[in-house]
C-alpha cells in the first residue's frame, strides 16, 4: 500500500517522495530538493525541484485545520481551487499557472511553478513600476467573470457549477470578517489602531447610514451568484514580472458578484499608495504610477467587460442597450464598493496587511488609516456616482490633500 493511501499532513521530505511516486514528476534517482514556500494559515505549500536540469513542481495540501485557532476545515476547499485554476486557464491563459494533478485522498494540488514571478504586494513595496500591470489585471478580470455568468453559459451548467462551487466555509469566513464585524464588532475580534478607537466608533459602528450600504453589499455577496470569482484577489495572491502577472489561490472561489473580485484588486492597489502618501512622499515615481494603475485598471475593466459582453452575449433580450448599460453600470458600481469593505476591513479587522503592519511610526499609521477609512466609506456610499478611474483617483486625492 502506498504511503500516499490516506490523508495525513505532508512535510518537506514527504513532498520529495510524492513527487515522485504520485506525481511521477521526477525518477527515483533523481535528486531533488524540497522546501515549503507558503506562510498561509489554513494551507502548506512546497516547492520541489532539480538542480541538475531545473525541473520543478509546486504542491499545495489543505490543512484540517486553521494554524492560527485550531477551527476544523473541510479539504474539499482545495478540489474547488484546483478546479477553479483549470477552468481559469482556459479562460486566461496567460494569467493562471497549469495544474499538472489535484488528489482527493491527500487534498492536494500539484501545480506549475512561478517563481520567475514575484508577489506584487512586495514588489510594489519596493516601488517597482510595472507599467503593463493595468492592462493585464483588466483582462484577467473580464476574461474569467463575463463567461462564467449565465449571460454566456447554458443557464443549467452554470446552476451546476454554482453547485459545485458552493464553498460555505470560506464564504463564512468573508461574510464575517469583511461584510459584517468592522461595522459590529460582535465577536470582539477587532484590531483597531490605539489612537483610532473613537474614529471607528464614530465613522463605522455608529454610522446607519453606512450600515446600510454595507448590508446590501453582503446581501449580494450573499445572494448574487453572478459569476465565478477567485474570492480572495489582494495582491498576495498575484505574482508579477516584467512580461506579465500570474493568479494563484483561488481557494476563496464560489459564485458571487462580479465586484467582489474587481473590487478587491483596487482595494489593495489603495494600501500601496496610501503607504507610500504617509511615509515615502519622495517616491514620487512609484506613487503616480500606483495612481494611474488604480485609474486604468477601473477604467480599461470597464471596457473589457463592455467588448467580452458584446462578442459573447447572444440572448436578445440580454442585448438590449438599455440592459447591458445597467448591469455594466451594476457590475462597477459592486466593484467601488467591495473595494470599500476590502479597505475597512484590513484596517480594523484582524487580517492585516503589511502596509498596514509596517508603518512603525503611530502618528503616521494613525492618519494613513483614518484617510483609508475615509476612502472606504467614500466609496461604498459614492460607488453609483463614481463612474470613471479619474473619479476614484480624485477622491483619494481629495482626502490626501
Amino acid at each position: 500500500m502506498s504511503a500516499f493511501s490516506q490523508f495525513f499532513l505532508m512535510r518537506a521530505e514527504d513532498v520529495r517522495h510524492y513527487a515522485v511516486e504520485v506525481l511521477h514528476f521526477f525518477s527515483p534517482d533523481d535528486e531533488i530538493r524540497c522546501e515549503e514556500i507558503g506562510d498561509g494559515n489554513i494551507n502548506y505549500v512546497f516547492r520541489a525541484w532539480t538542480e541538475k536540469d531545473g525541473r520543478s513542481v509546486v504542491v499545495k495540501q489543505a490543512d484540517q485545520f486553521l494554524r492560527s485557532s485550531g477551527r476544523p476545515l473541510d479539504i474539499h476547499r482545495n478540489k474547488i481551487e484546483a478546479q477553479t485554476l483549470m477552468l481559469e486557464k482556459k479562460l486566461a491563459p496567460d494569467y493562471v499557472p497549469a495544474v499538472y494533478h489535484y488528489d482527493e485522498t491527500m487534498a492536494a494540488l500539484a501545480m506549475e511553478d512561478i517563481s520567475t514571478y514575484k508577489n506584487l504586494r512586495k514588489e510594489l513595496a519596493e516601488n517597482r513600476v510595472y507599467p503593463h500591470l493595468s492592462e493585464n489585471l483588466s483582462a484577467f478580470l473580464a476574461a474569467t467573470l463575463l463567461p462564467t455568468t449565465d449571460l454566456v453559459m447554458d443557464r443549467q451548467e452554470k446552476k451546476r457549477q454554482a453547485q459545485f462551487f458552493t464553498n460555505p466555509e470560506l464564504c463564512d469566513i468573508t461574510e464575517d470578517l469583511v461584510l459584517t464585524e468592522p461595522y459590529d464588532n460582535y465577536k470582539n475580534r477587532n484590531i483597531v489602531t490605539p489612537g483610532n478607537e473613537a474614529f471607528a466608533e464614530e465613522f463605522l459602528y455608529g454610522d446607519d447610514e453606512l450600515k446600510a450600504e454595507v448590508a446590501k453589499l453582503r446581501n449580494g455577496f450573499m445572494n448574487n451568484a453572478q459569476a465565478l470569482l477567485h474570492g480572495d484577489l489582494h495582491s498576495g495572491s498575484i505574482f508579477v514580472n516584467e512580461t506579465g502577472i500570474k493568479v494563484i489561490d483561488p481557494e476563496f472561489a464560489f459564485y458571487g458578484p462580479m465586484g467582489y473580485d474587481i473590487g478587491n484588486v483596487i482595494g489593495n492597489l489603495f494600501f500601496s499608495w496610501a503607504n507610500k502618501a504617509f511615509t515615502m512622499r519622495s517616491q514620487a515615481q512609484a506613487i503616480a504610477a500606483l495612481e494611474g494603475t488604480i485609474c486604468e485598471l477601473y477604467d480599461l475593466t470597464r471596457s473589457k467587460l463592455e467588448k467580452e459582453y458584446e462578442e459573447l452575449v447572444t440572448f436578445p433580450l440580454y442585448r438590449v442597450p438599455a440592459f447591458r448599460k445597467d448591469y455594466l453600470d451594476g457590475v462597477m458600481a459592486d466593484s467601488l464598493g467591495y473595494a470599500g469593505t476590502e479597505i475597512i476591513r484590513r484596517v480594523v479587522g484582524d487580517a492585516k496587511v503589511a502596509e498596514l503592519t509596517g508603518v512603525e511610526n503611530l502618528e503616521q499609521r494613525i492618519l494613513m488609516e483614518r484617510a483609508l477609512l475615509k476612502l472606504g466609506i467614500t466609496l461604498i456610499k459614492q460607488r453609483a456616482v463614481i463612474c470613471s478611474g479619474r473619479g476614484l483617483t480624485e477622491r483619494f486625492r481629495l482626502i490626501l490633500a
